[in-house]
C-alpha cells in the first residue's frame, strides 16, 4: 500500500492519497463483510431474518449506518467502555473517549480530529492481540449495553427490508469484528467496518487503507454491490450523519435517521426521507415511511411470485 501511495504523491493526476485510503479501506472491508458472512452461514446456517424459506429479492438490498442510526451514541465508545471494565482501558483513557461521546451526542456530528487520535489508541490497544479475542469480547459487551440502546424504529425499518427478502448490511467506521457482532444479534446479512490488517491471526496494529468512513464507506457499498449483483438504484440507504452523503447518494432511496443539521438540509434539498426517532413524539408521528414501505412490499411480491413459477 505504501508503494502505491508514493507513486500517487509524485503524480499530479491521479486520486488524491485520502482517495486511494478510501478506495482500500472501502475493498477490504467488502472482502471482510462477505468473509464473516460466509463463515457465519457456514457456521450455523443463514441470519434468522433470511431465512430458507423467506422469499428473496436478489437484486435490493438496505444499507445502514450504525452510531446514532441504528444505536444511540457511538457503538465504538459502548465497546470501550465495556472494555474498561474489564480493566483493557485505562481511567484516563476512558474520560477522553467518555468527552469525545458528549460532543457527539451533543452535536451529532462526527470531528476528524476526534477519529484520528481514536484511530491511533484503538490500534495502539489491538496490536498483537488474537482476532477472535476482540469478537468474543464484542459478543459480551453487545450483551450488556448495546442491546438496550438499539433504535427500535431503525430497527423496524431493518426488518421491513428483511421481510421483503432484501439483504441488509451495517455500514460503520467501527471495526468490522463488532460491526459483525451488531449485526448478527440483530439478525442482519452482515456488516462493512473498519479492516485492521492482521496475520496469523493477530493484530498487526495497522490498518487497510484507512477508517471507513466518508468516501470509504460509499466505495464498500459499491465494491459489495458489484459482487452481490445488486442493483443500486433498488437499494437504500440510511444515515445520520452529512458525512455519509456519498454513500447516501449511491442508491435509489436515501433515508436520513436521526439527521444532524447539515444532513438535514442536504435531505430537504433532495426530497430524501427524514426519519427521526429521537423522542417518543416524533417517532409515534412518523411511523414507517411509505414510499419505502410500499417499495419493500412490491421487492417481496415479486420475489414471491418468482418462487412460485420455480416450484
Amino acid at each position: 500500500m505504501q508503494d502505491q501511495l508514493a507513486r500517487i504523491s509524485r503524480s499530479p493526476f491521479g486520486p488524491s492519497e485520502e482517495e486511494v485510503r478510501a478506495n482500500l479501506a472501502g475493498e477490504a472491508s467488502a472482502d471482510a463483510a462477505l468473509s464473516l458472512h460466509d463463515a457465519e452461514i457456514a457456521a450455523g446456517g443463514p441470519p434468522e431474518g433470511l431465512g430458507p424459506e423467506a422469499p428473496r429479492d436478489l437484486t435490493a438490498a438496505a444499507f445502514f449506518d450504525v452510531d446514532n442510526t441504528m444505536v444511540q451514541g457511538a457503538s465504538i465508545v459502548h465497546f470501550a467502555r465495556g472494555l474498561a471494565a474489564r480493566k483493557y482501558f485505562k481511567t484516563s483513557d476512558l474520560v477522553d473517549v467518555a468527552w469525545k461521546q458528549v460532543k457527539f451526542r451533543v452535536t451529532g456530528k462526527e470531528n476528524s480530529t476526534d477519529m484520528a487520535a481514536g484511530r491511533e489508541k484503538a490500534l495502539a490497544f489491538i496490536a498483537g492481540r488474537p482476532t477472535a479475542e476482540l469478537a468474543a469480547l464484542g459478543e459480551e459487551i453487545y450483551d450488556e449495553i448495546i442491546a438496550d440502546k438499539i433504535w427500535p424504529g431503525t430497527r423496524a425499518l431493518a426488518q421491513m427490508h428483511l421481510d421483503a427478502g432484501q439483504q441488509v448490511w451495517l455500514v460503520t467506521a467501527t471495526p468490522v469484528e463488532l460491526a459483525q457482532v451488531i449485526a448478527k444479534r440483530l439478525g442482519l446479512t452482515g456488516a462493512l467496518g473498519t479492516v485492521a490488517e492482521s496475520v496469523d491471526g493477530k493484530f498487526t496494529g495497522r490498518l487497510v487503507g484507512d477508517i471507513l468512513h466518508g468516501l470509504g464507506k460509499a466505495h464498500a457499498v459499491r465494491t459489495l454491490a458489484i459482487r452481490e449483483g445488486l442493483n443500486l438504484k433498488r437499494c437504500t440507504a440510511y444515515s445520520d450523519s452529512h458525512n455519509d452523503v456519498p454513500m447516501l447518494s449511491l442508491v435509489g432511496t436515501a433515508v436520513a435517521i436521526n439527521p444532524d443539521s447539515d444532513l438535514r438540509e442536504v435531505a430537504k434539498n433532495r426530497s430524501w426521507e427524514i426519519r427521526d426517532f429521537r423522542t417518543g413524539r416524533k417517532a409515534a408521528k412518523i411511523g414507517v415511511p411509505t414510499a419505502l414501505a410500499l417499495g419493500a412490499a412490491g421487492g417481496a411480491v415479486a420475489a414471491a411470485i418468482t418462487r412460485r413459477r420455480e416450484h
